[in-house]
């Protein structure tokens, strides 16, 4: 169920794209066409799924204080966490160039269609990001973070395809002359995040049911018909009606 949970939130509520707004340069340059879109995408896909578990891996036995202790007892008190974007950068570059080489080499048209921006998801923000979320999320397991990082890029993937999809649309559309290119592009990913945002309460609904509900004692009716007024308090009462009156 944890896992499931983590899949659907990392896809639809905490989207890359719609929710913090992460790898917009890639988003928006390379969502011209639904095929150079489906090829980013599963690329970003690929390099979030590798490198997330392994910077997990790195984050728990290399960068977190006490994470060297498997190294002996007097590496205990050591902190690297100070190395985590050096680290983490380095992996991500690595695996990004495992891609750009596979693609080179098996498809040379997308290839040559996603230009220089292939090489910049090494340093795309929602590649980053993912890994940085996985950090400060403290996700427990490696197959959480294995899950969190294929989750997360299947969200950006669905991000710009649809954008590209609409964008190939709005091509026959009478768009007023000062809206046309990134203008209307801008509109129309504001308004998508808008609809992402009512997937926010698809995995909190049922919350307030689990809340302790306050019990309030009352005077019971028998009571209260049992205590009669004093005479101050009825004084008092009449003393205020004369007044409304008045």
């Amino acid at each position: 169920m944890e896992h499931l949970e983590l899949f659907f939130k990392s896809i639809f509520v905490d989207n890359m794209v719609f929710a913090y707004f992460l790898g917009m340069c890639s988003y928006l340059a390379v969502s011209k066409k639904v095929s150079t879109a489906v090829g980013l995408g599963a690329a970003v896909i690929f390099v979030l799924t590798v490198t997330v578990p392994l910077n997990w891996l790195l984050d728990q036995y290399i960068l977190q204080r006490g994470a060297l202790v498997w190294l002996g007892a007097e590496y205990a008190d050591y902190d690297l966490s100070f190395l985590s974007f050096i680290l983490f950068i380095a992996t991500i570059a690595t695996m990004v160039q495992l891609v750009e080489i596979v693609v080179e080499k098996f498809s040379p048209s997308l290839y040559n269609s996603l230009g220089i921006f292939l090489p910049l998801i090494a340093v795309n923000c929602a590649i980053l990001g993912g890994s940085l979320f996985m950090q400060s999320r403290e996700i427990e397991t490696l197959g959480l973070a294995l899950n969190y990082g294929f989750s997360s890029g299947i969200g950006w993937f669905l991000a710009i395809l649809a954008i590209a999809a609409i964008r190939e649309k709005i091509r026959y559309s009478n768009v007023p002359a000062p809206l046309r290119g990134l203008g209307i592009t801008f509109i129309i990913t504001g308004l998508m995040a808008i609809g992402f945002m009512s997937f926010g309460g698809m995995l909190t609904g049922g919350d307030d049911a689990n809340q302790e509900v306050e019990v309030v004692s009352v005077m019971p009716v028998n009571e209260m018909s049992n205590t009669e007024p004093s005479e101050e308090a009825l004084q008092e009462i009449q003393t205020e009606v004369n007044e409304t009156i008045e």
